[in-house]
């Protein structure tokens, strides 16, 4: 019987957080990872152990994906040290505070770079190295549709980064299926109170926040139904109802 190639997932914003939590569960589920990180080495390092821990290997690409150079170099890398591309997963991104009529045409750009150009740039890179079967993953926030004035311009990448998902969805078939996941409260921010956090989970239908495992069911589903392309799951208990 012949020797089926070992599949291979590359997940942005891996060495932490959000981005780890999907890079360990790909592994679970039998994939090798190429780990992007940018500038937390040491995060990258013990993730790429616990990674290795579980049988499988793992390329770490440094990169900062709000400059197009670096991410031409990443696939130069990953092109030289794999045959094929089977996942990619746009986690990476940033969420400062960034109220339209106070932030600069600077913060802007750079929300926007990494939150929506990135995301647009890894794709068509991706596409090259992906076989038939190939899923692209955007990770995109519900808030995109919940109009947060704090955060008009995050919100603004993460709206725009749904309809790119659409677009390249269309693009890319019937060869390469994409699709994305939207959760709500996923998270807690380090530095945001224990207090405040459970006041926003009380706010939401569902009267909890979301928890990593349900962002992991949403992934599964995703991959296992081949017939789903050009949607985002919403996770987010019920905010968006209003």
């Amino acid at each position: 019987m012949e020797k089926q190639p070992q599949k291979l997932a590359l997940v942005t914003g891996a060495a932490h957080r959000v981005g780890r939590e999907l890079a360990l569960h790909l592994a679970r589920r039998g994939f090798d990872i190429a780990l992007h990180y940018e500038k937390s080495e040491e995060e990258a390092q013990r993730t790429r152990q616990e990674i290795e821990a579980l049988g499988r290997h793992v390329m770490l690409l440094k990169a900062d994906l709000a400059n197009p150079a670096e991410i031409d170099v990443l696939f130069d890398t990953l092109g030289q040290a794999a045959e094929s591309l089977d996942v990619l997963v746009n986690s990476a991104a940033v969420m400062p505070r960034s109220d339209l009529l106070k932030i600069t045409w600077q913060e802007w750009d750079g929300i926007f770079a990494v939150n929506l150009r990135a995301a647009w740039l890894m794709a068509r890179h991706a596409s090259q190295l992906m076989h038939s079967g190939g899923v692209i993953l955007n990770i995109s926030d519900a808030g995109a549709d919940l109009h947060w004035t704090g955060y008009g311009a995050y919100g603004l990448s993460k709206f725009a980064l749904n309809e790119l998902t659409r677009l390249l969805a269309r693009q890319l078939a019937p060869a390469i299926r994409v699709c994305g996941i939207a959760p709500g409260l996923l998270l807690k921010a380090e530095e945001m109170p224990q207090a405040e956090w459970e006041r926003l989970a009380a706010r939401v239908p569902m009267k909890s926040a979301g928890d990593v495992q349900g962002l992991l069911d949403a992934v599964d589903l995703l991959l296992a139904n081949e017939y789903i392309t050009g949607e985002t799951i919403t996770l987010n208990g019920g905010a968006s109802l209003g």
